[in-house]
This record gives structure tokens, sequence and C-alpha cells, in this order.
């Protein structure tokens, strides 16, 4: 307190003279404090030197008694030591015992096996002399079971002594088998019903017998089946062409007769499956064969009927082993005969509907989709049968896209000869007629060819195709009107104008619009063969070259022409 503060604190109490009475009460009182306030503070220092030394001596206290902790764990430390050496002392002996006990028991088991195993063995032995293979089967399986126990074993002499053992009887089992079948096809199966038997346990010992026990079994079964196939057809009587369907007639006599007999294979070894494909193979080559020492090029109606006979045959295979599709495919084709009436309709009146719409005619007809070629291609499932055979015609069917052309050349001079160079009466197409035609005969021979090859000889064809196209629009360019007032003199300049009777009008209208026609049918021609042709081919089948829209069949021939027409509708 400053003393301008306590000058203020003594006026306050001492306001008057009157008031200096209470100064000796005042102080007594101020002393009083002052002695309650000493007393105070010697009190708490009294207090605070008692504290400190409480404090050390407490301190001392939890030290002796961390030193005692630590001694008392030491301690606890060496007897668990002690506890654990006795321990493993004592499971010493009882570790012993049980790994004792262990190889005791392996090799008791052991033992037991390989008694098993020696028994097994003679009496497999047996068995195989006796060519008791029902119970020789049985009894091989239990040996190459137990066998499979003693793969640690193989450097055993005892072991060694049995593997070479038992090797010895599988090749004896193998001989009895082998010989045994030897009789089959000879003709005694069918009076004999116990060699059927003994060929069908037979069977079940080479199944416990290795893989390849069966799979050389059923090749030198198949290929004593196809001996007399190759002695008879490799004659020079048989080995032509024209008798190609014999050779599978003989296939399926031999199936059909044999079924029953052949019932005493498992049906997992597929044996018909398998023969079936040595056949193919055998086939192909002997045709290979005639086809190649051929003097003169093929007769194509035999050639063509061989490739079909060929055709029908696989597609029969892919049916019987693959889940074929012959059903299928005739129902795409009955489709496909169905369509072409429609699809030419559509076309037709798709270019009417364009050039109604260029001059205008109102049509309130809605837009249809058009018809989609069906893909008459459907792979089987399994083994692909398709071609194993069919596809060594395909260097040989130069004869036959020759034929097709001759016959394609000489229907579209036919179809021209017929052509009336106008619409029939009543009729909305105002396009030729021929040119429906020429593309209704393509697509039969499209599909003649499809339902054969969809290789090179499809691709062949197609090429055929382009050049019919470009023939057709060679004829259509011929008949426009010529001469110094037609188009042809306004092309090359004589002329500046065109001028063309009602007649001529007519007929250049008419061939614009079958101009439009082929434009779009040949585009979906090329389509539709892309669809069906092999992937190697699909990329080259192109229509660009002989594709034509509205007057560039008039251009077709005269390339620097320049040319603007207006045509009114045809009435």
């Amino acid at each position: 307190m400053d003393k301008s503060s306590a000058l203020e604190y003594i006026n306050q109490m001492f306001p008057t003279e009157a008031s200096l009475s209470g100064v000796e009460p005042l102080m007594q009182k101020i002393q009083s404090e002052i002695r309650r306030v000493d007393a105070s503070i010697l009190a708490a220092v009294r207090q605070q030197s008692n504290s400190g030394t409480k404090a050390k001596e407490e301190l001392a206290a939890a030290t002796n008694a961390v030193q005692e902790l630590m001694y008392k764990i030491r301690e606890i430390k060496t007897k668990a030591e002690q506890s654990e050496t006795m321990v493993q002392e004592i499971c010493r002996d009882i570790k012993k015992l049980d790994c004792a006990k262990r190889h005791i028991t392996t090799t008791i088991t052991a033992l037991h096996r390989l008694t098993m195993l020696v028994s097994a063995v003679e009496q497999l032995q047996v068995m195989a002399s006796k060519r008791q293979y029902k119970e020789a089967a049985a009894q091989l399986e239990a040996v190459n079971q137990l066998c499979s126990h003693f793969e640690a074993y193989r450097d055993v002499p005892k072991i060694s002594e049995l593997r070479e053992k038992l090797k010895n009887i599988k090749k004896i089992l193998k001989s009895h088998v082998y010989s045994d079948f030897t009789s089959l096809g000879t003709g005694k199966e069918t009076e004999d019903e116990d060699l059927l038997q003994q060929l069908s346990d037979a069977c079940l010992v080479v199944d416990a017998l290795e893989p390849s026990v069966r799979e050389e079994l059923v090749k030198n079964f198949c290929s004593k089946e196809l001996i007399s196939y190759k002695q008879i057809f490799d004659g020079a009587e048989l080995a032509k062409l024209d008798k190609t369907e014999r050779r599978y007639a003989w296939i399926k006599r031999r199936l059909r007769s044999n079924e029953d007999t052949w019932k005493i294979f498992p049906p997992s070894w597929h044996v018909d499956y398998l023969l079936c494909i040595q056949f193919c193979k055998i086939t192909r080559t002997q045709l290979v064969d005639i086809l190649n020492n051929l003097k003169e090029k093929p007769d194509v109606a035999t050639l063509l009927l061989a490739l079909q006979r060929t055709l029908e045959f696989e597609e029969e295979l892919a049916e019987k082993f693959s889940g074929g599709t012959t059903t299928a495919r005739n129902k795409e084709l009955e489709s496909d005969d169905e369509n072409e009436g429609t699809e030419h309709n559509k076309i037709v009146s798709d270019i009417r509907k364009k050039y109604e719409k260029k001059l205008g005619v109102p049509n309130d007809e809605a837009e249809q989709d058009k018809e989609k070629q069906k893909d008459l291609s459907v792979p089987g499932a399994g083994f692909n049968f398709h071609g194993i055979i069919s596809s060594c015609f395909e260097p040989y069917m130069a004869v036959y896209t020759e034929l097709e052309e001759k016959s394609l050349v000489e229907q579209l001079d036919k179809l021209m000869q017929e052509e009336k160079w106008e619409t029939e009466e009543g009729s909305q197409t105002n396009i030729l007629s021929s040119s429906m035609q020429v593309f209704l005969v393509i697509r039969r021979s499209l599909k003649r060819c499809s339902a054969l090859t969809k290789n090179q000889t499809l691709f062949n064809l197609f090429q055929v195709f382009q050049r019919i196209l470009k023939a057709y629009a060679a004829k259509l360019y011929a008949r426009l009107p010529k001469g110094g007032t037609g188009i042809v003199a306004a092309a090359t300049g004589t002329d500046g104008q065109i001028r063309t009777s009602d007649r001529d009008e007519k007929m250049i209208c008419y061939i614009v619009n079958t101009a439009e026609y082929c434009h779009q049918t040949s585009g979906e021609l090329a389509e539709n063969v892309a669809k069906i042709i092999s992937s190697q081919f699909s990329d080259k089948v192109d229509m660009s070259d002989v594709q034509v829209t509205d007057l560039s069949v008039l251009f077709f021939f005269l390339p620097d022409s320049n040319i603007t027409i207006r045509f009114q509708e045809i009435p």
C-alpha cells in the first residue's frame, strides 16, 4: 500500500477528531492480527520441515521394496529354469517312446501291406495264366493301389523284385488280351457267347492297365477292321470317283452289322467314333490319289455326286457323334427359298419409294426391315467331321465353276432375248424383269455352291457373279438410246442438249430404276456371301467395283462424261 492510500485509509477510519478516541482499540486489533499471522507462518515452516524428512524416509522404503522384489524375481526365474530342465529330462524318454511307437506302427502297416501285395501279386499271376480277366481286373486295381504305398521304397530289393514281377504279369495280361482280340472280326464271336463275355472282361483288364495299352488296342482293332476296306477300294475296279458312295455304304453296313458285337467295348472307349475317324482319313487319302491320277478333267456330274455323297456322310457322322445340324440346316434352306420372292419385292418397293420422294409423291406406308440372310454353316460340337473328307475335292472344283459360269452366261443371254424392255401392265416397280431374274439365278447358283463348299470354290463363283453383273450392265448400256441427239452425243460433246422421244425417255427411266435395284441387290448379295464363306475369304468379298447407282450405269463405260438429266415420273 503506498503513502497516499495509507492516508486515505486513515482519513476514512478517523474522519473527525472525535473518532480519534478509537485509535487505541484499533492498534490492539492490528497487533493481534500480526501475531496470528506470525504464528501461522511459523506453523507452516515447521510442517514443511517435517514433510521433507518423511518423503526421504518413504523413498528409502520404496527403494528397499524394489530391491527385495527383484531378488524374488531372480529366485523365481532360477526355480523355473530348474523346473524346465527337469521337465525336459522327464519328456525326453517319453519322446523316444512315442517315436519308437510311431515307427513300429508304420513298420507293422508296411509289413501288412507288403504281405497283402505279395499275396495279391501271386493271385494275379494265377489269374493271368488262367485268363480270368474279370477277377484279374479287380485284383490289378488293388495291386496298383498297394504299389502306390511303396513308391518311397523303390530301391528296397524285395520291393524292386515285386515291381518287376508285376511288370511281367502286366505284359502277360497284355499279350493274352491282344491274342484274344485277334479272334474279333473273324466271325467266331457270333457263334461263341463265351468269347464275347471273355473279351468284355478283357476290356476291364485293359482299363486297369496303362492308358497306352487301350489306345494301342483300339488303334490295332480299327486298323484290322479297315484292312478289307483298303483292299476292296484300292483295287482297279472300285478305285474310281463314281464308286465313292459305295465306300460310305460299306462303313455303314459295317457299323450296323457289328453294333451288337462291339458292345463288348466300354462306351468311354468310343471305338466306333475312332473307327470312323480312321476311315475318313484313309478315304481322303485314296480319293486324293484317284483325283491326282485322272488323265483328264473330272466329269462335273461325277465329281459333284461324289462330293454331295461325301458331305451327306460327314453330316451323318457329325449328327451321330457330335450333335449334327442336318435338320436345322434343311429348315434354313427352306426358309431361304420362301423368302427369295419377298426380298425382291422389298428391294423394288424401296426403289419406288426413293423416286416417289424425289418426285414429290406422298407415301404413307411404313418402311419394312429387309430380310436377313441366314448363315447356313452351323458348327457341331466335339470333333469336326465337316470337311474331313470333302475338303480334298476343293482343288478340283474349277470345272464346276466353269460350268456354273457357262450356265449363268446362257441364262443371261436368254433373259436378255426375252426382255420386253418395258414393265408389265399393272406393275408398280418400273424396273426390268430381267434384273430380278438375273439375281434369282445367281442366288440359286450361290445356294447350290454353298451346299457343297464355302472355301475357294465359293469365292471363285463370287468372282463369276461379278463378271455376270458386269456383262448385264454392259447389255443395259447397249440398250440406251444413241445417236447425235442422244445421251452419247451429249456426253461426247457433239450436242449440248439431250433430246429423247417419249419411248426413249421411258427406256432410260426403266434402266435407271433397274440400275438402282442392281446397286442395292448386289450389295446385299455381297453381304450374304461374306456371311456364308469361310472367314479367310470374307474380307475379299466386295461388290464395289460392279455396283451401279442411279445413272452410274450410263457412266460405267463413259468415265469422262459429265451429264445432268432430269426425268419425269413414268406414267
